[in-house]
């Protein structure tokens, strides 16, 4: 038999459970959801400070409770903060141990409290820089109606559901957020299991993406004891879709699930794949964290600044000024008789969008400074995440920015990224684009929760009167250049930037809206 012990996230508690609950029983499962201390209504009252190490204790109490019996296997599944608590017993029980699930959650390391979690960074600060002394004695009050979407994705759930959340919220002591979880690497031993909830933001490709990338963080993750398995759901499955959630747990507690691929495995990664089109090598002229691909024509020329997404690990090589396709739109732009230019910025994790839009920013500045280039016509050409960084340049478009070319981007925060009131929301951004050319490539076959931001994307441009040009790639993927190396793709991508250098060598501006 399987004994599964659940641990729900910040502001929930055991109630949260009821009907994945009773699902799993009525599959033979037994089911434990652990009452948290200072969470729970009825649950003894703490003689102290509730923190971390208080959950952590409570979890444990439900392990030794159970306890080791031949034939009964203990699963333990933490939803958001709940894997903090999770891990904290399972490292202290690990031979009771048969499993771990990380619901819609992150990887919590030794010494790094839950706060470090938190998707609200103004939230994240404003703990950070506060007395821990007082604040181990506080409470944070629980959000109700849209406030929800500030600590993940509310998709999936109905007008009741969201209602019974807020109904079944309490306060959250603060010191289950300070209090830094202390680790022994026993719990490492323990086989896991990842169920990502797809509509929050994360799914399995972008992990593989991720591990292909080069991210020792993700190396772990590729281990054959662990497992994934994917809900087209926001961030609360327990009330959003509680069966399905159910069905999941069930399996991963046999050990099924997707696995991903190390990153040394035979197969190339997909951004090292080659570009699909055959365009003629252009010297490479390097300037710091900029790369000009100049052809052999009298200048001053336009340039096309190609922005690259992530995050991207800071020690992965080759960067991505290097990758395949970056390098293949700048040899393709100076084909077209105007200059090339990729760039490395750091953003290297979903924290780094300042950083990465202030090297966007000197790498504009570099390359209009160059004798080469023609200052006063400039395009600026953004790919996947990097989609977000474009909102800068959509709000307030200089004069020498000609046009603005996006490739599969996203155009809103994902809600477990923190920066939903944040300046890179390009969404709101196109509001203000003026006579700003858009040229937009469409991926057919994007993944729901990217197409949805590009879908609100085009809606505001097109109600704002935007001159939006559509390329679309029916049968394209994510990443389509190297995924999807088809026709269609070489057309689009030729198509493309034909366009964007027509805006750059031609006159001025007009409104229209457009689909290829």
């Amino acid at each position: 038999m399987t004994v599964f012990i659940m641990v729900a996230g910040v502001f929930t508690g055991a109630g949260v459970w009821q009907e994945t609950t009773a699902r799993l029983t009525e599959a033979g499962g037994e089911v434990h959801a652990v009452p948290l201390t200072g969470v729970d209504a009825g649950h003894p009252a703490a003689s102290g400070p509730v923190g971390l190490e208080t959950h952590i204790a409570d979890v444990i109490a439900v392990i030794d409770a159970v306890g080791p019996a031949p034939g009964r296997e203990i699963v333990l599944v933490g939803h958001d903060y709940g894997i903090h608590p999770v891990l904290g017993a399972a490292d202290r029980r690990p031979q009771h141990v048969a499993r771990v699930v990380y619901l819609d959650c992150g990887m919590p390391q030794n010494g790094v409290p839950a706060l470090a979690a938190v998707p609200d960074r103004a939230l994240r600060a404003q703990l950070s820089d506060s007395d821990h002394s007082d604040a181990l004695e506080g409470e944070l009050a629980p959000p109700s109606g849209d406030e929800w979407r500030r600590w993940g994705s509310t998709a999936g759930l109905s007008v009741w559901a969201l209602e019974r959340l807020t109904a079944l919220a309490a306060p959250q002591p603060l010191g289950t957020l300070l209090q830094p979880l202390r680790l022994t690497g026993a719990a490492a031993a323990v086989p896991a299991t990842g169920v990502l909830c797809t509509r929050n933001g994360v799914g399995v490709d972008l992990l593989q993406q991720r591990v292909d990338l080069g991210d020792p963080a993700m190396a772990p993750l590729t281990d054959p004891r662990v497992t994934f398995f994917e809900l087209p759901t926001g961030h609360w499955p327990m009330l959003s879709c509680p069966s399905a959630l159910a069905d999941v747990l069930l399996l991963a507690a046999t050990g099924e699930g997707r696995r991903l691929r190390p990153a040394d495995a035979a197969a190339t990664p997909v951004h090292l794949r080659p570009f699909p089109l055959e365009v003629r090598e252009v010297p490479r002229d390097r300037k710091g964290h900029v790369d000009l691909y100049v052809p052999d024509a009298k200048g001053p020329l336009p340039a096309v600044v190609l922005v690259h997404g992530g995050p991207v690990p800071a020690g992965g090589r080759p960067t991505p000024r290097d990758w395949p396709t970056l390098v293949g739109h700048a040899r393709l732009a100076a084909a077209e008789g105007v200059i090339g230019v990729t760039l490395d910025h750091r953003l290297h994790d979903v924290g780094d969008f300042e950083n990465a839009a202030a090297d966007v920013t000197a790498a504009v500045e570099l390359v209009r400074s160059d004798p080469r280039v023609d200052a006063d016509r400039i395009a600026l050409w953004f790919f996947s995440s990097g989609g977000l960084l474009s909102a800068d340049w959509l709000r307030h478009p200089p004069a020498w920015l000609r046009c603005l070319a996006a490739s599969y981007p996203i155009l809103a925060p994902p809600s477990n990224w923190g920066l939903s009131g944040s300046r890179f929301h390009p969404v709101r951004a196109v509001t203000r684009a003026g006579a700003l050319p858009v040229v937009l490539l469409r991926a057919g076959r994007e993944t729901p929760e990217v197409a949805a931001t590009v879908e609100a994307f085009v809606t505001a441009a097109e109600d704002r009167g935007t001159h939006l040009e559509l390329v679309d790639v029916p049968n394209g993927h994510h990443g389509f250049e190297t995924r999807d190396p088809s026709d269609e793709t070489r057309l689009a991508l030729r198509h493309a930037m034909r366009s964007v250098v027509n805006r750059l060598t031609g006159g001025g501006r007009t409104v229209s809206v457009s689909r290829v």
